[in-house]
Order: C-alpha cells, then sequence, then structure tokens
C-alpha cells in the first residue's frame, strides 16, 4: 500500500513537473513570439504569410529589394525606424553575399521583412484594413450599386445643400456608408432575381446579382462622398444675390448658376486624375484618413472573427460588426449630453470659472476665446477632439504630436506679441479671426466697397485700415512659412517618387508613337507591373484592371476652364475670365506638394491664403474677382485631395479604375444640377441667417484680400510686411531639420519630428485653441504607441473600426438633435448649459480697453495717443 501510495506520489510528481515544463516552454514560447510581433511591426498572420514567402526568395533578390526599400522608404516617418536600421546594417555588410553563413541570423530577419513588404504593404496600418488578395471575379458594376448609388448622390447632394445653408449638421461619409448598408442588403433579399437584357447587345444584367458585396458597397459611399461635396461657388453666388451686397439679378439665373457649379466641381476631378501616379500608386501614399472607410466597410461585410489577445492578457472574441455597433450606440447616446444637455462637456474651461472675468486667465486658459495652453482637461466631446478632421485614431502619432507641438510653441508667440502689445494687438481680443477697425470694433467691408465690389479711396480713408489679433498674425505668418516648407520637403524627401511619377507621366501623355513604340511601351508597363521590385502588392492587384487614360482627366480640365470662361463672358461678371486660367495653374503646381503631404501625415493644408495672396494680383481690386479666383485655386486643391483620398480607397478595395471614373462623375453631374437647383429655388432675400453669416464671413475675407489688397496690409509700406519674412523661415527650417537628419540618421525623435506638420499646427489658430489639439496627445499615444507596439493584433483589428463607429455615432446623433429638439425651438437653461458663455469666454476681452470714441493708431506713428 506504501510503495502503491510512493508511486501515486512520485507519478504525480512527475506530471506536476511535466506540466510546469510545458506551461515554461508555452510561457517562453509566446514571449519569442511576442517579440517577434514587435520586432516585426506585424501580427502572426502576417508573420506566418510572409515566412513561405521568404523560404523561396534568393539572396540577391532580396539586396535588390532592400536597395529600392532604402531608396523608398530612407526618410519615410511611417516606416518602422527598427526596420529601416536592419536594412541599413544588412546592406552595409560588404560580406554578406560572399559568407551568408556567419549573417544566418540577420539574413533571415532581412528575408522577412523583404517577404512583408512584397506579400503586403510595409506598413501595419494598412495591413490591418486592406487586404491583399483581390476577388476579381466579385461583381460590382451591378444595377442594385448603380440605382442605390444614384438615390443616395441625390439624397447626399440635396440634404447636404439644405443642412449647409440652415448650419445643421450634415451627411459625412462613414454615415452613407452605413445607411446604405440596410438598402443593400434588403435588395438582396427582396428583389426578385430577373435577368435583362441590354439593348442592342448580347449582354444581360440581373436585377439581383446575389450577395451585397463590399466592392458595391464601396462604390455607392464613393458616389455618395462624391455628391455630398457642395459647389464652393455658391459662396460667390450668395454674396452676389443678398441684398446686403450687391443684390444683381443676373446672378440668380440658372444657367448662370449650374455653370460655376460645373467649373469648380469638374476641375478637382481633373486635377486629382492627373495626379494618381503621385498621390494614388505609391505605397508610401497611405491616406490615413481613407482606412477609416475601408475599415468599417470590412466590419459590416467581414464575417471572419479570429479572437485577438487585448490588453490585461484578456482574448477578445466580439466580432468587428458587434464591436461597431457596441460603440455606435454608447456615442450616439453620450453624444446627447456634451451637445444639447450638458454643454458644458464640450468647452470644459474650468480654471476660467473660478474668474470669469480675468482677462489673462482667460487669455491663458479658455478655450473659446483664449488660447487654452494651461487647461490640462478641456473637454470631454469627441467631435471638439477630431475638430478640422484630425482624428488621433486614425492619423500616425508623429502627425498628431508634431501638430500640437507646433501649435503649442506658436501659442506662446501670440501670447508674447499679445501682451507687449506688439502691432497694437492688445487693443482686441487675443484669439481671433475677425478683422478690426481702429476702434477695436469688427471691421464692415461695405463701408469701403463701391457698387461694383470694389475698393472706394475715400471711403476707405474715412473709414479705417485693417487690424488683426495676435493669434491671426500667427495664423497668417505661420500659413507663409507653411507654403514655403511643403514645397522644400517634398522635393527633399519625396524626390524618388517625383522623379519616377514625372518619368511616367510625360512617357504616357505622349501624344504621337509609332506602333511599334507603343508596343514596347506596353511590354514595358507590363513588365513593371508583374515585378515586385517596383510595386507594392495593391498595385499588383490593380494592375489587372484597365486604367483610366490620363487623357480623359485632361479633358475635364478642359471642360472646367471653358465652363468657367463662359460663366464670365456670357454674363456681366465683374472677374476677368483670366482668374479662371491662373487660379487653376495654382492649383495644379500645389496639388502634388499638398497631396503628398495630406496622403502621408492624414493633415491637409488649404491654398486659400496663398491663392488670396496671389490672386491679388490679377483680379484688379475686385472682391468677387478673387473670390472666382479662390475658387479656381484654393476649393479646385481641397476638392481634388478628395478625391484623390477616393482613389485610395478603391485602390485598397479593388474597384475597377474605370467604375470608379464614371462612378464619380454621375455623381459629381447629379450633385451639381441638384446643388444649383436647390440654391436658385432657395428664398435667398429672406433665407435664415445662416447664409447671410457663412456670406459675410466669405465677403470680409475675399474684400480683404482682393479690395483693400495684400499691398496695404503685407506691402512695403504695409503694418504687417515682417510677417512674410515667414516664407525663407520654412525653407529654413525644413533644411535645418533635413540636415539634421543626415548627421544623425540614427537618432529617432529627429525621424519622427515633421517640421511641415509642426507649422500645420501653427495655422490652426484663430478661431480654435490649444484646448481643441490638447486631448489628441494622449489619445495618439495610447493608440499609435502603447496599443500598437504592444497589443498590434488588437489594434488591427478594432482601432479603426472604434474611429468610425465614433464619428458615425456623433454624426447620427446630431442629426436627430438637430431635427428633433434643435427644430422645436427646445433648450435647456441652466447652470451646465450656461456657463461657457459668462465673461470672457461669452465675450472676447482685450488686454488694453479703449475709451469711448478713443482709437488707436499704426504703430510707427509714434505722436498719436495711444500708441505702442
Amino acid at each position: 500500500m506504501e510503495m502503491a501510495d510512493n508511486n501515486w506520489e512520485q507519478s504525480h510528481s512527475q506530471a506536476f513537473e511535466q506540466s510546469q515544463f510545458f506551461d515554461t516552454f508555452s510561457k517562453r514560447t509566446e514571449d519569442i513570439r511576442d517579440k517577434a510581433v514587435r520586432r516585426f511591426n506585424a501580427t502572426e498572420d502576417d508573420i506566418l504569410e510572409a515566412k513561405k514567402l521568404a523560404a523561396s526568395m534568393s539572396l540577391e533578390h532580396v539586396r535588390a529589394l532592400m536597395e529600392k526599400m532604402q531608396a523608398v522608404h530612407n526618410d519615410d516617418p511611417n516606416f518602422p525606424c527598427v526596420t529601416m536600421q536592419s536594412i541599413k546594417k544588412f546592406l552595409a555588410l560588404d560580406d554578406v553575399m560572399e559568407n551568408p553563413e556567419r549573417h544566418k541570423q540577420l539574413i533571415q530577419e532581412i528575408k522577412l521583412e523583404a517577404a512583408l513588404i512584397t506579400n503586403n504593404s510595409p506598413y501595419a496600418e494598412v495591413r490591418a484594413v486592406a487586404d491583399n488578395h483581390d476577388d476579381a471575379g466579385m461583381p460590382v458594376s451591378t444595377t442594385r450599386a448603380w440605382t442605390i448609388g444614384i438615390v443616395f448622390s441625390c439624397l447626399a447632394a440635396f440634404a447636404n445643400q439644405s443642412l449647409r445653408s440652415k448650419r445643421l449638421s450634415r451627411f459625412d461619409t462613414d454615415t452613407i456608408q452605413l445607411l446604405a448598408y440596410p438598402v443593400g442588403k434588403a435588395w438582396e433579399r427582396w428583389v426578385p432575381r430577373v435577368n435583362m437584357r441590354i439593348p442592342f447587345t448580347k449582354h444581360a444584367i440581373s436585377s439581383n446579382p446575389g450577395r451585397f458585396n463590399k466592392k458595391e458597397h464601396m462604390l455607392i459611399v464613393l458616389m455618395a462622398n462624391a455628391s455630398r461635396g457642395l459647389p464652393f461657388a455658391q459662396y460667390t453666388i450668395w454674396t452676389q444675390v443678398l441684398p446686403p451686397y450687391l443684390n444683381w439679378e443676373y446672378t440668380k439665373s440658372f444657367p448662370y448658376i449650374l455653370l460655376n457649379s460645373f467649373a469648380s466641381n469638374l476641375l478637382g476631378y481633373g486635377v486629382a486624375g492627373l495626379s494618381r501616379r503621385f498621390l494614388v500608386y505609391p505605397s508610401r501614399c497611405v491616406w490615413p484618413k481613407s482606412l477609416v472607410t475601408i475599415a468599417l466597410n470590412n466590419a459590416l461585410h467581414n464575417d471572419k472573427n479570429q479572437p485577438v489577445k487585448g490588453p490585461f492578457g484578456w482574448m477578445w472574441t466580439m466580432s468587428r460588426r458587434a464591436f461597431f455597433l457596441v460603440s455606435f450606440l454608447a456615442m450616439f447616446v453620450y453624444f446627447w449630453f456634451p451637445k444639447f444637455i450638458f454643454q458644458k462637456l464640450k468647452y470644459f474651461s474650468w480654471m476660467t470659472w473660478i474668474a470669469p472675468d480675468n482677462v489673462m486667465l482667460n487669455a491663458v486658459a479658455g478655450m473659446k476665446n483664449g488660447l487654452g495652453l494651461l487647461n490640462p482637461l478641456p473637454t470631454f466631446d469627441w467631435s471638439v477632439i477630431t475638430t478640422g478632421n484630425s482624428d488621433p485614431l486614425t492619423i500616425p502619432a508623429f502627425s498628431t504630436f508634431s501638430f500640437a507641438g507646433g501649435m503649442f510653441i506658436t501659442g506662446l508667440m501670440i501670447l508674447g506679441i499679445w501682451c507687449t502689445n506688439t502691432w497694437n494687438t492688445a487693443y482686441l481680443p487675443v484669439n481671433s479671426s475677425k478683422i478690426f477697425n481702429h476702434f477695436g470694433e469688427v471691421y464692415d467691408m461695405v463701408f469701403v466697397l463701391d457698387d461694383n465690389g470694389k475698393l472706394d479711396s475715400e471711403k476707405y480713408s474715412s473709414y479705417s485700415a485693417p487690424y488683426l489679433s495676435a493669434a491671426n498674425l500667427v495664423f497668417y505668418g505661420t500659413y507663409f512659412a507653411l507654403y514655403s516648407a511643403v514645397v522644400t520637403h517634398v522635393l527633399l524627401y519625396y524626390r524618388h517618387e517625383l522623379m519616377t511619377g514625372l518619368g511616367i507621366a510625360a512617357q504616357r501623355l505622349r501624344w504621337r508613337r509609332s506602333g511599334a513604340e507603343a508596343q514596347g511601351d506596353r511590354e514595358k508597363g507590363t513588365a513593371r507591373v508583374i515585378n515586385a521590385e517596383d510595386l507594392d502588392v495593391h498595385r499588383r492587384l490593380m494592375a489587372a484592371y484597365p486604367q483610366v487614360s490620363e487623357w480623359f482627366y485632361f479633358a475635364l480640365v478642359v471642360i472646367s476652364i471653358s465652363c468657367g470662361v463662359l460663366a464670365k463672358v456670357l454674363w456681366p461678371s465683374p472677374a476677368s475670365p483670366a482668374v479662371v486660367l491662373y487660379g487653376t495653374w495654382l492649383c495644379i503646381l500645389f496639388m502634388i506638394p499638398i497631396g503628398i503631404f495630406a496622403a502621408t501625415t492624414g493633415l491637409e493644408v488649404t491654398l486659400h491664403v496663398l491663392s488670396a495672396l496671389i490672386g491679388s494680383a490679377f483680379v484688379d481690386g475686385s472682391a468677387f474677382g478673387m473670390n472666382f479666383f479662390a475658387t479656381y485655386s484654393s476649393a479646385t486643391c481641397t476638392q481634388a485631395l478628395s478625391i484623390a483620398k477616393d482613389f485610395k480607397i478603391a485602390h485598397y478595395v479593388k474597384i475597377p479604375p474605370r467604375v470608379t471614373f464614371f462612378g464619380h462623375l454621375l455623381a459629381t453631374f447629379i450633385s451639381t444640377v441638384i446643388c444649383a437647383a436647390v440654391v436658385r429655388s432657395q428664398d435667398l432675400c429672406r433665407e435664415t441667417n445662416a447664409i447671410r453669416t457663412n456670406s459675410q464671413v466669405f465677403l470680409t475675407a475675399s474684400a480683404f484680400w482682393g479690395s483693400i489688397g495684400p499691398g496695404k496690409v503685407f506691402g512695403f509700406h504695409g503694418q504687417y510686411k515682417w510677417l512674410l519674412l515667414g516664407f525663407p523661415v520654412g525653407i529654413v527650417l525644413v533644411l535645418g531639420f533635413f540636415g539634421l537628419g543626415k548627421l544623425m540618421p540614427k537618432n529617432r525623435l529627429l525621424h519622427r519630428v515633421h517640421v511641415v506638420a509642426a507649422l500645420a499646427g501653427g495655422v490652426r489658430w484663430a478661431p480654435f485653441s490649444f484646448s481643441f489639439s490638447l486631448p489628441a496627445v494622449p489619445v495618439a499615444w495610447l493608440s499609435w504607441i502603447y496599443m500598437r507596439s504592444r497589443h498590434l493584433a488588437w489594434w488591427s483589428k478594432y482601432n479603426f473600426v472604434l474611429s468610425a463607429a465614433l464619428s458615425t455615432g456623433i454624426a447620427m446623433s446630431a442629426i436627430m438633435i438637430a431635427s428633433t429638439v434643435e427644430l422645436a425651438g427646445i433648450n435647456l437653461i441652466w447652470w451646465g448649459n450656461t456657463q461657457q458663455e459668462v465673461g470672457c469666454e461669452g465675450i472676447p476681452c482685450p488686454l488694453m480697453v479703449l475709451d469711448r470714441g478713443e482709437r488707436f493708431y499704426p504703430w510707427w506713428d509714434h505722436d498719436k495717443v495711444p500708441a505702442p
């Protein structure tokens, strides 16, 4: 009996030791696996898939591929630093080819890196949402997709145009995608399957092609997205129609409105199409904001649900779709509080509540009318954090950190300018985008313009010169630096993509070629397509579909310019037809630099300041000529960037380019006609204050630049001429950081600091404060630094889905609030909804106050009192 007990104890002890051994082995295996995931910045599935390809790659092929990767991604802030250092280490070894056994481990790592880059995207964020395989047989151009796409294009155009005039929330891309999903599924279930023959052809189409798939859904979204962008020309039309301004009768005619709308809408498509080789095809052009749209598409259509390990070692089995619905409903309910019930959660300037009338405290900590530099807990509203499309869950962390850092530094500059009363700024609010007169009051452009919208010198002399707040001055000075910096940055850091794109574009745009030359070019193009060293996986997959020739997009540009010129010639417009050509050229020149910046950082640079500065030379003192110049330069570039992002979405989802082209074109035509009809049908003379407010802001800006002109403000005799030093400063900053990066190539901080993104943060002032940017920093760190590095599988599965859920929940909740309680005029008046309007947060306060009838004078006039 004792022997039996001893045997049992011995066997039990051995079993326990064996169990401990396996637990230890399992733990070690898990640790090794986690280290591999962090080392290669890829999920386990990505690594396993890449291992199969790595085993078949020769060392010569890997070396050639790594040389190309170094040339393309050496200065790429999105590319992992550890990976680039390994590539450089591998290429620096002279004996790696002769003695591969001595570097066996490094070679294995590099082979796996090469397989990851070849078999998939080099970026973990792209791998998280974009499939590296394509089902070419999946139906896209179906009756269902075109019908639902046309319906949603009409609804989006009509709804957004109507809501814009009433300053209500509009439908965004993710909201449209969510609304279109149940419509497509209903069509799948209830519409009978009938084959319909196309007239005069042998082809037939089905009324119900089967399961509603992700490509059909995305085509609908792209069409609706194209139609939801409203023609920028409407602002010009409003200022020409409204009685307080010009009240010109001919501008109310439908043909006039339609021609201007077509000109401003189609031009962006042509410019975007011509820039595809620079902004869409390169793998470096990630377009971070497009990933959210694709993530939502995957959540709605992907039935695969693989458990992933999250924080605290918990296994998350919730599907993307369920995660989206839970997050969406939570935000839909919660947004009622900062939007309607407890509005202090939006502007949580708790420090200013202590002393609402303390001017300096509000200037430093105020969120609405101050700088918000010292407010560590400024908001509990996600819509504030993502103001200006700067979602920290979507935009790379280096962009968020650089942006916030640049805004903080320029905020200190604003505070210094204001406290020292430089340029009389102490008599004005510290952070305001408005233009003021010498009494410290808002500048009224009606007092200085004649009946044709041009500057009246006598009225101008008897009224006042324009004055800007401290934040507005830094805003303009930083913008000047930003324009020169973004061009310099692209020339230095993206010269490889520029040279490649220009070479291919020049070859494709050759008009006359012999048959042999054309056939040779096609063979070379095919060779490039199948060569993994030249194209990433998504480019190779998209090469299977016929492309749209650049000549089609060039034709759109010509048609747009023709429409714009006709609108100036056929009616007595104060603007010269030349502004159409000059504005278009400015857009084309800057489209690639600001497009590359947006595609790699997720941040956008608008041309409205530069177009105003340059356009004033072509408009002969006409505010409305300035409007048209801005339409064909700044507005066109903004729209072209949006279309380029849509091209990248289609590129990732593998929608045939020609289907995308016709979908965009059809939706644009529908949108333009509907928006023009809505503008024509609105009783603008009796419209709500929303149109008047928007038009007043637009008129003030155009009159400031077009009628008064930058010569009186920033010229040789202008009081703000020193701000033009921003142009050389921007070049010097980029060159300085570029040189430091070459001197210290292993410094990770320099690799992550993005000078242009920092300058972009400096142009967010007036009217936004630092409180709008600060909350994004901890969110970006938690998402992109902590979760991505420690829980990559969880981050890949849920991060972008969460972003889509939060933004969609806010949009749907805002629409619900606007169409119910706000429409009914219901307001909750209590401390939680009124405190943010008390004191200087309600009415902006200057640092120095003028007596009644007292005015200030230009800073150089020391004989006048008060003077600085």
